[in-house]
This record gives structure tokens, sequence and C-alpha cells, in this order.
């Protein structure tokens, strides 16, 4: 038999387990605490989420501002093969390790890549030639819905209080298009911008179906690299058609933030979001995009935002804020 003295437990914080002849004294501190992770987890997901939303926020901007230097398949293209140099140092060996695993699912990793990397970014730039970056912003705030829409068709319970928020921020995103009014007049360059939001909730809706055994460096780096290599053709009939772009500050600034942080550093970021909250719960964060935009333009551009602004504001983050909350079930 074997003693093991130690203070005399409490309710609070210790627990006396008794097997056959032995008997020790676990503190609180030593259980698992699985609420406290979830919630630990949950909350990550949201701030890596908003991360994302920040710096996307800011490549409508970026996209904009090079809309009458580079072409927008070339500009595509480039933002991909930055984005792979920027990440290859920290991927290139996870995925030469994961080949093997990645090559049987790549019918699946091709499918993200054409929605998430080619076809979306693609669409983007091409909005960016007949519409402004605060439009493109505001009308990225309709793939949200889109991605509750699959998320509720792939058999996720949404609950009243997500749903409510959800609403409650569109409400706000619509006004905000609208100037006031619930109707709202598109460009051509908005309706590009709604096939981009239709695209990324489509690769947000993907990412939750990923291998768990693809680790998610090896994961981003095969979108990359697959991304660049569908739109390599388009890249040589546009080189053909339009010929090259002029290298200078006016081209590669942007390129560079487009690809290095609203590539590698936002979808790494937003990847981990879906894989720890879901694609439902982040497309709710991506309602705050839209105030990013209108923030980032009144920083840089000095627009100001005036009474309705403001009051859209309010309604986007009171739905997000509602929305995005998580409550932690106790068990028993």
């Amino acid at each position: 038999m074997s003693l093991i003295t130690a203070r005399h437990p409490t309710a609070a914080t210790d627990t006396i387990v008794t097997t056959g002849t032995d008997t020790t004294v676990t503190t609180a501190t030593e259980r698992p605490a699985p609420a406290r992770k979830l919630a630990r987890g949950a909350g990550l997901g949201v701030l890596l989420a908003l991360l994302a939303t920040v710096v996307w926020s800011g490549s409508f901007v970026a996209t904009r501002d090079m809309a009458d230097t580079v072409p927008p398949v070339q500009a595509v293209f480039w933002r991909w093969i930055i984005a792979l140099i920027a990440v290859a140092p920290f991927a290139a060996r996870p995925f030469l390790r994961q080949w093997r695993t990645i090559r049987r699912h790549l019918g699946f990793v091709a499918l993200a890549s054409l929605f998430g990397v080619a076809l979306y970014n693609t669409l983007v730039h091409q909005a960016g030639l007949t519409t402004s970056a605060s439009n493109m912003g505001m009308i990225m705030a309709a793939s949200p819905v889109i991605m509750t829409v699959y998320a509720r068709l792939g058999g996720e319970r949404l609950g009243a209080r997500r749903v409510l928020g959800m609403l409650t921020a569109a409400l706000g995103v619509l006004l905000l298009v609208g100037k006031g009014s619930l109707v709202v007049e598109f460009t051509t360059g908005d309706l590009w911008m709604f096939a981009a939001a239709l695209s990324f909730a489509s690769y947000s809706a993907l990412l939750k179906r990923k291998p768990a055994e693809i680790d998610g460096l090896a994961f981003l780096f095969t979108t990359f690299l697959l991304g660049a290599l569908m739109l390599a053709p388009a890249y040589a009939v546009s080189l053909a058609v339009q010929g090259g772009f002029t290298v200078g500050a006016a081209s590669v600034g942007p390129l560079l933030y487009v690809g290095v942080f609203s590539s590698a550093v936002a979808f790494f970021a937003w990847n981990k979001a879906i894989a720890l909250i879901g694609a439902a719960r982040a497309g709710v964060v991506y309602y705050l995009q839209p105030v990013c935009v209108a923030l980032l333009s009144y920083a840089m551009l000095g627009e100001r935002l005036g009474l309705l602004g403001g009051a859209c504001m309010a309604l986007i983050l009171g739905g997000v804020a509602l929305a995005s909350a998580t409550g932690v079930r106790k068990a028993g």
C-alpha cells in the first residue's frame, strides 16, 4: 500500500481519487478543462478572422490603386508568385514531406485553389477596373450570407442568436451600400464583386472539409502553387495582347502588399480561423470589412463617414458581436 500525504482537499480546488489501495490528490489546475480550451480556441479563431478581415480591407485599396497600371490577370499572377516566395521558407519542407498525402487529395486541393486563389482574386482585380474600393469592400460583405447558407446545408445548427446577429449586420451593410436606402444600383464592377463573394464563400465552405492529415502550411503552399499554374495560360494571353506593365512604385508597392500580407498572412489566418470556429462564424466577423474599409478611407484619404455611416457601422458591429459571441455549455 502506498500512502500520499497532502493538504486536505477542498471542494473547490482538489479531488480525491482512490484506485485500489492508492489514494492521490488532483488539483483543479491538473484536471482537463475542455470547456476552457474550447472557449480559448473560439476566441483565437475570432481574432484570426478579424486579422484576415483587416488585412483584406487594405487589399481593396491596393487593388484599386494599381487597377490603371497593372492588368488584372497579370496582377493576380504576380500576387501568387510573391506569396509563394513569402511562404516557401516555412512551407516548402512540410509540402515536400506531405506530398504523397496531398497527391491523394489533389482533387479537393485543386478545387480550393480554383475558388480561393485563381478565380476569387481575378474577379476582385477585374472589379477594381470599374468600381470603388469602398464598394468592393462593402459588396464582399455579402459572402457571409452565402457561408451561412452553406453551413446550414451542411447540417450545422446556427442558433437564433447567430441568425439575428447576421441579419442585423446584413441590414447595416445594405444601408451603407445604398446610402440609407435598401434600393441599390450596381455597376458592372459591383457585379464582378458579387461573383467574387460567391467564389470566396465557396472556398471558405470547402476549408471546413480539408483533410486533417494535411498540414496547414503545406495546404497553403499547394493552393498558391496550383492557383499560379491555373493562371499561367491567362497570364501569357494577357502579356501577348495587353503587353507588360511598368515596374515602379505604383505597381511594386501594391503587389508586395497583396502578395505578402493579403495572400500569405491573411490566408493563413483565415484558414486557421475556419478550422477553429467554422466558416459561418468566421463569416460573421467578415461583416466588419466595410467598417475597416471605411476607417482606412478616412485615415488615408480623408473621407468622412457622416451620421448615416456611423449608424450603419453601429448596426454592423452590434450584429457581429451578437452573432460571434460564444457560450460554453456545462456538462451534466
